[in-house]
């Protein structure tokens, strides 16, 4: 049964917030970096692809938080 309290709608939605943005933050420098390494040895891209979609776990970690806060699971 989903929560009618406001404070967990707010605690979900800032944990899936900050997930989003520390995703973000984290694929914004290895992106940069990516692209002048793949720029110089192509050979390298799926080295920094890798790289690339390791921070995209940030995501669902604050997704899937956030549905434990609203569904009040814990």
């Amino acid at each position: 049964m989903a929560s009618t309290d406001p404070l967990f709608a707010v605690a979900a939605a800032l944990s899936i917030a900050g997930g989003l943005i520390g995703t973000g933050i984290a694929q914004s420098g290895i992106g940069a970096a990516g692209m002048g390494i793949i720029g110089e040895k192509p050979e390298k891209f799926g080295q920094v692809l890798f790289f690339f979609v390791i921070p995209e776990t940030l995501w669902i970690v604050g997704f899937v938080l956030g549905l434990i806060l609203l569904l009040q699971i814990l």
